[in-house]
């Protein structure tokens, strides 16, 4: 295979499995090349991400050594990504009844889904997470790309058991927001002692519900390493009961009677 070959399979292989250990004599296999030349063109690789701000290539040295790809996007390209988000959720003809705000077509766009999974991927990028969990429904597509970018598996907590899925764990919680009590459900089987996990949800206002999760979560003995937001309410009148997340955006004011929408970065690059 001639180099121009082997770099473009070689690229194609670590998008396909991100954070993924693969060993030096794996590639010299599978390219039927000398170690050497593979090196030689894992540094090309790595330069290429690296001036693209897409990532870059981690070097494990010993014995059982090899190579990793971190999807970091870098601070250039997600700074102007999310002020694009932000234009694009200030669109007065996303004002709903009730001061909520429509963003279903955002998360029903697979390329815009793509890229805020990548965003929030690249901030927990350095973290050992083992499993991205999300609350149902609509924190299920972001949860799906951002695991799709750390390469590991998605728990998706309901509001009600499944016959399916066997015996679960519920617990009662309080909404931060309408104080109402409800209910998450969790099958036994979803996690695995001491797991280590990134919540991922799509709007927080008040952060009842991540709060209920991370209850949840503690019956499984997880260790809650991340939480990710797509969307942030800054609601004065709504005592935040959350503390430690990243978000893209901060929705900051809407005014229904103006017709006017004030959005502005979240805390990723605070």
């Amino acid at each position: 295979m001639k180099r121009s070959d082997r770099l473009v399979s070689l690229t194609n292989y670590f998008f396909e499995n991100p954070k993924k250990h693969t060993s030096l004599p794996f590639f010299s296999t599978k390219y039927n090349a000398a170690k050497s030349s593979i090196s030689e063109d894992l540094v090309i690789v790595d330069r290429v991400m690296r001036e693209e701000g897409i990532g870059h290539l981690q070097t494990l040295p010993g014995a059982s050594g090899g190579v990793r790809y971190i999807p970091n996007l870098s601070r250039e390209n997600s700074k102007q990504f999310i002020q694009d988000l932000c234009n694009t959720l200030e669109d007065p003809g996303r004002i709903l009844p009730g001061g909520y705000l429509y963003m279903s077509d955002i998360l029903g766009d697979p390329n815009m889904v793509k890229q805020i999974g990548r965003v929030l991927a690249s901030a927990f990028s350095d973290m050992e997470i083992n499993v991205v969990v999300t609350v149902a429904t609509k924190g299920i597509p972001l949860a799906y790309a951002v695991a799709s970018f750390l390469n590991v598996p998605v728990v998706i907590v309901r509001r009600d058991p499944k016959v399916t899925e066997g015996s679960s764990v519920s617990i009662n919680y309080v909404s931060g927001s309408s104080r109402k009590i409800q209910t998450m459900v969790l099958p036994k089987r979803s996690l695995q002692d001491n797991a280590n996990v990134c919540i991922i949800d799509d709007f927080m206002k008040a952060g009842g519900t991540i709060t209920g999760m991370t209850s949840l979560l503690d019956e499984f003995n997880a260790n809650v390493k991340a939480i990710g937001v797509l969307a942030e309410a800054d609601d004065e009148e709504d005592e935040r009961v959350v503390e430690n997340y990243t978000s893209l955006v901060k929705i900051t004011n809407v005014d229904i009677k103006q017709k006017n929408i004030e959005v502005l970065p979240g805390n990723l690059h605070a």
